[in-house]
């Protein structure tokens, strides 16, 4: 056992206390403490603070925690940290305060005094808005006098969503991940032997959780038994207390984590006397800031065991002297009164916690208090009911829940529509043509903007004030002019982004003015102009210059979308890292999606094609209503799959085409067809690739599409379709060679690109012996059997020479396997399936099939049953 009276926690400990001594030198960093509930990450955090306290007197200690309540209170840990004081966070959470202070407020607050201990415990409990605040802390903490300490429960249920999302954006911050491991055989027998009890049959019950072990010591059931659940345990202590201790007990238990002192003299009277044996009990604990149950697990544990009436009337009085305070919390007030079924008290408190919640950008939470008033919007006057609807849409919208989001505004439109409000009918109309285009219906998309617009040209709205119905109207101009430019039709578009653009700044809208200059930029880039770039970065800074950071984010998506268009792959590199660090602080996950995606475009262009394949997959399976965002991420990743041989990826790409052509979005049409276009060479039908080009061609003649239209031109002639392709004004050059046969040249401009695969397929062109074997031994080294294949047949039927494909034999991998194989070589000798293997790897189970069947064909063996003894040969061999 530890001098901090811990066991098998020394190493933790002193990692803790390191980061400490490195924050005092300027060097800050982050530290996760992670485990299973009951694991000891508190019993590890307050070790910490008394070291601290004891060993680094100057440092400043700030902790704060996450509250289970249904809808986790906005920017919960931040406020108990405020409350009281008057430094800026406290000035920036102040009612008056623009939210976006909030960010750099915090960073104040940590600099301080040096250094600083920020601790947060519980953050799988955490809302959306603080999590985007601790991500912020963390992307600056390395050069800041400060450790940021967070604890979360890592099992799949707790540490999912957004804390993974949040989870997975530290990578590059200094982090010490320290995952706590539950005690060993050893360290339960020494606490065990204290106790009189067997510690292998303590350990057998407990797996080594502390807190379980703790309970099952505490259990009264003699020395040679064990209690059959640690609910048992916990209960076993609860009914040993006085009846009028279980009675104050039960009612501290409705309230998550921590009851204050004053709520908890409100609560209790003079009963509070009464939960002094339960303290001595060891079942609660009396804090500064309040009272607490040792443990969450042991509260919940007698919570649960409450009959529900009496659930039920326990929460009716927490509700009561909730709202008899002068600001009681919107959240503890909805999480209470849901389970008080107390429903004039969600009537009035709940449309202001959602709002609250979404104004922070904590949508999750806003969800929730939306979710838990509209059962009963009937309550509500028309109007209200037509506001509550429209924000709920929006924030599905933002939850990336598009069709429930089109069904909500729908309803809200329906309201609207017979109110006298046409500027609150139409807004209503632009934010619903966006939820359609999102969902993917670009024609009621396109509909319901240009029925926005009529609303605001009507009879009824050319009364009304000109400043709010022409501004309204700059809204629904946009949103019709981003349908038209999206869907190709750059021409239709240009006015109406213009005419959006001159209203915006003629009253005072300056970020709906730099999100036209945004689409505006393009349209010119659709047309063309290389200036169009510029106009979408120049759109970023004022939207970020004017605190409009959805904008800023939507703009870096579509700066991303036009560098890699145009092959500006290192400034693309440099939007990607920016854009990225901005949508995840911010929150905009969506807006990360589409980054994310083209950040594997890059992986995949540099050959780096296991990692983009594993990311994509993610990306693809982590949505469950993509909605157009589908346009982006899964084409590349079946036409990844598709060079490799996975056959499944031909039907897929079928069923996205049908589902791209249905959408018309640009991108799109673009992304589907040329890897549809691609698949149809692989597979060796030149019908299927002109049928497709046929139809993807029309759409990709404007200028700004001429990489498209080229990269097109050039699968068609590689499957032999059509007439012969050749260069167009405008056609890059990396495209352009290859057209005119000049395929040296292409190779050339392809490796200045620094994209092996495209060079690989020019280099096998040439003729040139030895340009021939270079091509198909990057083809080999990709892994890209299919088009491998595809070359050396062009060759075999050309009567030409063909390149013996990897050597049978090398001293480091004496089978020739690609790095893919081997990895599928090692899980077939581990004995597992194509299926396991397929999960391991993040494949479908189509390419390990394809990968097997390689693998057995270069090992010279029949069937896997075969394997471990070809292992063993190449060891020899090796």
């Amino acid at each position: 056992m530890g001098d901090d009276g811990l066991l098998e926690r020394d190493r933790e400990l002193r990692v803790l206390l390191d980061a400490v001594a490195d924050a005092a030198a300027g060097r800050g960093s982050v530290a996760l403490l992670a485990g299973e509930a009951g694991i000891g990450k508190t019993s590890l955090t307050r070790a910490f603070v008394r070291r601290v306290h004891a060993d680094a007197p100057a440092a400043r200690l700030l902790m704060a925690g996450c509250d289970d309540l249904m809808a986790p209170r906005t920017l919960g840990p931040l406020r108990d940290l405020a409350q009281g004081g008057d430094g800026p966070l406290s000035a920036a959470l102040a009612d008056a305060a623009p939210p976006d202070q909030v960010f750099p407020a915090l960073i104040d607050e940590l600099t301080r005094c040096a250094p600083a201990v920020l601790v947060v415990e519980d953050v799988h409990w955490a809302d959306d808005a603080t999590l985007d605040l601790l991500l912020y802390a963390a992307r600056r903490v390395e050069r800041l006098a400060v450790v940021l300490v967070l604890t979360y429960r890592d099992n799949a249920a707790e540490a999912s969503g957004p804390l993974h999302r949040l989870l997975g954006a530290l990578a590059g911050c200094p982090v010490h991940r320290l995952p706590l491991a539950p005690l060993s055989p050893a360290a339960v027998a020494t606490l065990a032997a204290g106790r009189g009890r067997d510690g292998a049959a303590l350990y057998a019950t407990t797996g080594g959780n502390p807190f379980f072990v703790t309970e099952s010591l505490a259990a009264d059931t003699g020395p040679d038994g064990l209690p059959a659940s640690i609910v048992e345990a916990v209960l076993g202590r609860y009914r040993r207390l006085g009846a009028p201790c279980r009675s104050a007990l039960d009612q501290v238990s409705v309230v998550p984590s921590l009851l204050r002192h004053d709520r908890a003299a409100a609560l209790l009277g003079p009963d509070l006397d009464m939960l002094a044996e339960a303290e001595q009990a060891g079942l609660i604990e009396v804090r500064p800031e309040g009272l607490a149950f040792r443990h969450e697990l042991t509260r919940r544990v007698v919570e649960q065991h409450l009959p529900a009436l009496r659930r039920r009337r326990l929460n009716q009085a927490v509700v009561a002297v909730l709202r008899a305070e002068e600001r009681p919390e919107r959240s503890r007030l909805i999480h209470h009164a849901v389970r008080a079924g107390d429903v004039g008290t969600l009537i009035l408190a709940g449309p202001a916690a959602a709002r609250e919640a979404a104004a922070a950008g904590a949508h999750r939470q806003a969800l929730i208090c939306f979710e838990s008033v509209l059962p009963h919007a009937g309550r509500f006057a028309p109007a209200e009911q037509a506001r509550l609807l429209d924000e709920y849409g929006w924030e599905l919208y933002n939850a990336h829940r598009f069709a429930e989001a089109v069904r909500a505004g729908s309803q809200a439109a329906r309201l609207y529509a017979a109110l006298d409000d046409p500027v609150a009918h139409a807004l209503c109309l632009v934010r619903l043509s966006r939820h359609r285009f999102m969902a993917g219906d670009v024609d009621e998309a396109e509909r319901t903007a240009r029925q926005a617009i009529a609303t605001l040209d009507g009879p009824a709205a050319r009364d009304l004030d000109a400043g709010r119905r022409e501004t309204a109207l700059a809204h629904a101009c946009l949103y019709t002019g981003v349908v038209l430019a999206l869907t190709g039709r750059a021409e239709d578009a240009a006015p109406l982004l213009e005419q959006a653009h001159r209203l915006a700044g003629t009253h005072g809208a300056d970020g709906l003015a730099a999100l036209c200059r945004n689409y505006l930029g393009g349209v010119r880039a659709e047309r063309g102009d290389p200036a169009g770039a510029e106009q979408v970065r120049a759109s970023i800074a004022a939207a970020v210059g004017g605190a409009h950071y959805e904008y800023a984010a939507r703009g870096w998506t579509n700066l991303a979308e036009l560098l890699y268009r145009e092959g500006r792959l290192a400034e693309l590199d440099a939007c990607v890292h920016d854009g990225l660090l901005f949508a995840r602080e911010r929150g905009f996950w969506s807006h990360a999606y589409n980054l994310e995606v083209h950040r594997c475009l890059r992986l995949l262009r540099r050959g780096d094609w296991d990692e983009a394949e594993r990311e994509l997959h993610a990306l693809v399976a982590g949505v469950a209503d993509p909605g157009m965002l589908f346009a982006y991420s899964e084409p590349w990743l079946l036409r990844l799959r598709a060079r490799r041989g996975d056959g499944a990826a031909g039907p897929a790409l079928a069923r996205a085409w049908e589902r791209a052509r249905r959408q018309r979005l640009l991108i799109g049409l673009a992304y589907v067809g040329t890897a549809y276009v691609e698949w149809a060479w692989l597979d060796d039908d030149p019908a299927l690739a002109e049928r497709i080009a046929a139809e993807l061609l029309p759409h990709l003649r404007r200028p700004g599409s001429a990489p498209f239209r080229a990269e097109v031109l050039r699968y068609l002639a590689l499957a032999g379709a059509g007439p012969a392709a050749e260069p167009f004004p405008g056609c890059p050059e990396r495209y352009a060679a290859g057209l005119r046969g000049d395929f040296a040249a292409g190779a050339e401009a392809w490796r200045g690109s620094g994209d092996p695969y495209e060079r690989a397929l020019d280099l096998a062109r040439t003729g040139d012996p030895d340009a021939v074997a270079e091509g198909l031994r990057l083809l080999d080294d990709l892994g890209a059997t299919a088009a491998a294949e595809r070359m050396r047949a062009r060759l075999r039927s050309a009567g030409d020479r063909v390149p013996r494909g990897p050597r049978p034999r090398t001293r480091s991998n004496p089978a020739g396997l690609t790095d893919r194989q081997l990895a599928v070589l090692c899980l077939l000798g581990d004995g597992l399936t194509n299926a396991e293997i397929a999960d391991r790897l993040v494949l479908s189970v189509r390419t390990v099939d394809h990968h097997v069947a390689a693998v057995l064909d270069k090992l010279g063996v029949r069937s896997r049953r075969d394997v471990p003894a070809a292992i063993a040969e190449l060891a020899t061999c090796g």
